[in-house]
Protein backbone atom coordinates (compact mmCIF):
# COMPACT_ATOMS: atom_id res chain seq x y z
CA UNK A 1 0.00 0.00 0.00
CA UNK A 2 1.18 3.47 -0.78
CA UNK A 3 2.18 5.79 2.03
CA UNK A 4 -0.23 8.41 0.71
CA UNK A 5 -3.13 5.96 0.96
CA UNK A 6 -2.17 5.10 4.54
CA UNK A 7 -1.90 8.76 5.52
CA UNK A 8 -5.25 9.51 3.86
CA UNK A 9 -6.93 6.60 5.64
CA UNK A 10 -5.50 7.58 9.03
CA UNK A 11 -6.50 11.20 8.46
CA UNK A 12 -10.04 10.22 7.55
CA UNK A 13 -10.41 8.00 10.63
CA UNK A 14 -8.97 10.73 12.87
CA UNK A 15 -11.32 13.35 11.46
CA UNK A 16 -14.29 11.00 11.71
CA UNK A 17 -13.53 10.13 15.33
CA UNK A 18 -13.02 13.79 16.21
CA UNK A 19 -16.33 14.96 14.73
CA UNK A 20 -18.44 11.84 15.33
CA UNK A 21 -19.86 12.94 18.72
CA UNK A 22 -20.90 16.28 17.26
CA UNK A 23 -22.47 14.61 14.24
CA UNK A 24 -24.37 12.12 16.41
CA UNK A 25 -25.70 14.69 18.85
CA UNK A 26 -26.24 17.50 16.32
CA UNK A 27 -27.22 20.80 17.91
CA UNK A 28 -28.04 19.09 21.20
CA UNK A 29 -24.45 18.28 22.14
CA UNK A 30 -24.29 17.22 25.79
CA UNK A 31 -22.30 19.57 27.99
CA UNK A 32 -19.77 16.87 28.93
CA UNK A 33 -18.99 16.16 25.26
CA UNK A 34 -18.42 19.88 24.60
CA UNK A 35 -16.30 20.05 27.74
CA UNK A 36 -14.16 17.12 26.60
CA UNK A 37 -13.80 18.71 23.17
CA UNK A 38 -12.40 21.83 24.83
CA UNK A 39 -10.09 20.31 27.44
CA UNK A 40 -8.72 17.13 25.88
CA UNK A 41 -6.52 18.70 23.16
CA UNK A 42 -4.48 20.80 25.65
CA UNK A 43 -4.34 17.85 28.06
CA UNK A 44 -2.99 15.59 25.32
CA UNK A 45 -0.37 18.18 24.35
CA UNK A 46 0.65 18.39 28.01
CA UNK A 47 1.02 14.62 28.20
CA UNK A 48 3.14 14.63 25.02
CA UNK A 49 5.42 17.30 26.49
CA UNK A 50 5.90 15.25 29.65
CA UNK A 51 6.57 12.13 27.56
CA UNK A 52 9.16 13.96 25.46
CA UNK A 53 10.97 15.40 28.48
CA UNK A 54 10.85 12.33 30.76
CA UNK A 55 14.22 10.94 29.68
CA UNK A 56 16.29 14.10 30.12
CA UNK A 57 19.52 13.42 31.99
CA UNK A 58 20.36 16.51 34.02
CA UNK A 59 23.43 14.94 35.61
CA UNK A 60 25.40 14.46 32.39
CA UNK A 61 26.28 16.58 29.38
CA UNK A 62 24.36 18.25 27.72
CA UNK A 63 22.23 18.46 30.88
CA UNK A 64 18.96 18.64 28.95
CA UNK A 65 19.90 21.95 27.35
CA UNK A 66 18.71 21.10 23.80
CA UNK A 67 15.32 20.08 25.13
CA UNK A 68 14.95 23.07 27.42
CA UNK A 69 16.05 25.54 24.74
CA UNK A 70 13.60 23.95 22.31
CA UNK A 71 10.76 24.14 24.84
CA UNK A 72 11.58 27.82 25.39
CA UNK A 73 11.53 28.33 21.62
CA UNK A 74 8.09 26.72 21.39
CA UNK A 75 6.78 28.91 24.21
CA UNK A 76 8.13 32.14 22.71
CA UNK A 77 6.80 31.38 19.22
CA UNK A 78 3.42 30.32 20.63
CA UNK A 79 3.07 33.56 22.61
CA UNK A 80 4.26 35.56 19.61
CA UNK A 81 2.35 33.89 16.75
CA UNK A 82 -0.48 32.02 18.55
CA UNK A 83 -0.14 29.16 16.08
CA UNK A 84 0.47 25.66 17.43
CA UNK A 85 1.75 24.25 14.14
CA UNK A 86 4.38 26.96 13.73
CA UNK A 87 5.35 26.66 17.42
CA UNK A 88 5.82 22.90 17.32
CA UNK A 89 7.65 23.06 13.99
CA UNK A 90 10.01 25.77 15.25
CA UNK A 91 10.77 23.79 18.41
CA UNK A 92 11.43 20.64 16.42
CA UNK A 93 13.74 22.45 14.00
CA UNK A 94 15.52 24.14 16.90
CA UNK A 95 16.03 20.80 18.67
CA UNK A 96 17.39 19.11 15.54
CA UNK A 97 19.79 21.98 14.85
CA UNK A 98 21.03 21.95 18.45
CA UNK A 99 21.48 18.18 18.57
CA UNK A 100 23.15 17.94 15.15
CA UNK A 101 25.46 20.96 15.33
CA UNK A 102 25.91 22.26 18.88
CA UNK A 103 25.63 19.38 21.34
Amino acid sequence: MSSAVLVAAMSLVTILLRFLPFLIFGKETPKYVSYLGRVLPPAIIGMLVIYCLKDITVSAFPYGLPELISVACVMVVQIWKRNSLISILSGTVMYMILVQTVF
